[in-house]
């Protein structure tokens, strides 16, 4: 169910020929291919609310099955969609003009593990959550920190630009991504970037591919920077009479110069399904924040810490609980990481949104996106990652309900507009594809959005890869 208007029309929302599948399935293989009714159905949505059936999904194993298929594109002009774990909030992999969906997940080598030059080289389809295990042993580990680390594939990652919970210190995919071997539309295989901490040769266009949503090309491999793993670790979980007493200490702690590995925010709503649903013993307030710091050795990630926790206590923190052991830390991130799945028992359909805003306006901003919320009387819940600006206003609602939906919609369009207006963005890491398209011109101005249509003219003459995404 597509909640939020999209620009324009599909061109191509007719059914694919069968000689045209029958091309694709001598490139991939009838193991490879699939056009099967349960295969469409399952490739017709991802983990927003937005739905399309493709006419063909293919799994390629290398980089010159993917060239081939767009060299065929070019030919019959159908619409090619790259695919990682589904994972994305915003409709970014759902294929809107049918087409062929190409999930990468076969292509899950990690490639190289290079200590000495502290980069990893890995396909597309390499999960998160296996890469991180495997530098582990290394002493090492990739900063960015999906809350779908389990699942989400480092492709998807680089697609979307994914951040994540240790964004405040660490940042975010683009800051990790030293290169990247891409096939473009037509099919011509390209590398960007080196295997070196820093180079200006030419144009960026390792950067160009971070975040374009698989509109330009489909990335084939990509090589990204490690850092050695900190060895301590300091978790607080404060809880705070007010939002905006809670909002004011991440405020206050980044003006302190500390920066926490993770600063995460949970709104009072949060807090009480939490406790009602899962029977946490977490104590009435109405904000809650979930505080790390890092470092090599215990005095240092300690040192910090002390200064957080002053700061809190000034900030009126009403309960303070501190992890002291390994278990009591994975517990405490395990109460973080539950919300986003446990918010759909309020309801069958869901908004969640990501808007970023500059740190200094996160008193201000949190309290009126919840007063945007609560004027239409929606359920809601609002959690993110405060420490980087990041916040998540996630909407509750019955698609069915006519006039609850006429409310989400102008909901959201106020949250877009205030953000924008603060100097915000309407997506720290979902990515803009369908849910946001609409909204491109609240963020960025005409001769903006002229830019991006024109490079993407440039790459995809034809409007091959990834069509309706990002209004383009």
């Amino acid at each position: 169910m597509i909640i939020c208007f999209v620009n324009g029309g599909s061109k191509r929302v007719k059914r694919m020929k069968s000689e045209i599948k029958e091309e694709i399935k001598k490139i991939f293989g009838k193991e490879l291919f699939s056009d099967s009714l349960i295969d469409l159905i399952s490739y017709s949505y991802d983990a927003s609310d937005h739905h399309h059936r493709p006419d063909c999904i293919v799994w390629p194993e290398d980089k010159l099955q993917i060239s081939r298929l767009l060299s065929l594109a070019n030919i019959y002009e159908y619409s090619v969609i790259p695919r990682g774990a589904g994972t994305g909030l915003a409709g970014g992999a759902v294929p809107v003009e049918g087409g062929v969906v190409v999930d990468t997940c076969r292509m899950n080598k990690i490639v190289e593990i290079s200590i000495e030059d502290r980069v990893a080289v890995v396909q597309p389809g390499v999960v998160y959550e296996d890469l991180d295990r495997t530098l582990r042993r290394y002493g090492y580990f990739y900063p960015p920190d999906p809350a779908s680390s389990r699942v989400c594939t480092i492709g998807g990652n680089v697609a979307t630009n994914a951040g994540g919970l240790r964004g405040a210190k660490y940042g975010v995919t683009k800051h990790y991504v030293l290169g990247l071997e891409v096939v473009l539309p037509d099919g011509r295989i390209m590398k960007t970037g080196t295997r070196c901490m820093k180079s200006v040769s030419g144009y960026d266009l390792t950067s160009l591919f971070i975040g374009s949503e698989g509109t330009l090309g489909i990335i084939t491999e990509i090589t990204v920077k490690i850092s050695p793993l900190p060895k301590e670790f300091e978790t607080l979980l404060c809880f705070f009479p007010t939002l905006k007493d809670a909002a004011q200490a991440v405020s206050d702690i980044i003006h302190a110069g500390i920066i926490p590995s993770a600063l995460e925010i949970l709104d009072e709503n949060s807090i009480t399904l939490m406790r009602q649903s899962k029977g946490i013993e977490l104590p009435p307030s109405e904000a809650m924040l979930l505080i790390e710091t890092d470092g090599f050795t215990h005095k240092e990630a300690e040192a910090q810490m002390a200064k957080v926790y002053n700061i809190v206590l000034k900030n009126r923190a009403v309960k303070i609980e501190k992890a002291e052991r390994g278990e009591d830390r994975e517990r405490l991130w395990n109460t973080r990481k539950m919300i986003g799945s446990i918010g759909i028992e309020l309801g069958p359909d869901h908004v969640s949104e990501d808007v970023a805003i500059p740190i200094s306006l996160m008193p201000e901003m949190i309290t009126k996106v919840s007063e945007i919320i609560k004027k239409f009387e929606l359920p809601f819940l609002i959690f993110g990652h405060a420490g980087d600006g990041n916040l998540h206003p996630k909407i509750i609602f019955h698609s069915k309900d006519k006039a609850q939906l006429k409310k989400v919609r102008k909901a959201v369009d106020e949250i877009f507009k205030v953000t924008c207006k603060a100097g915000g963005t309407l997506t720290g890491e979902h990515g803009i594809g369908l849910e946001k398209a609409s909204y491109m011109s609240y963020e960025h101005d005409p001769i903006s959005m002229e830019m991006m249509r024109a490079l993407k003219r440039i790459f995809d003459p034809k409007n091959i890869l990834n069509p309706g995404k990002m209004n383009l």
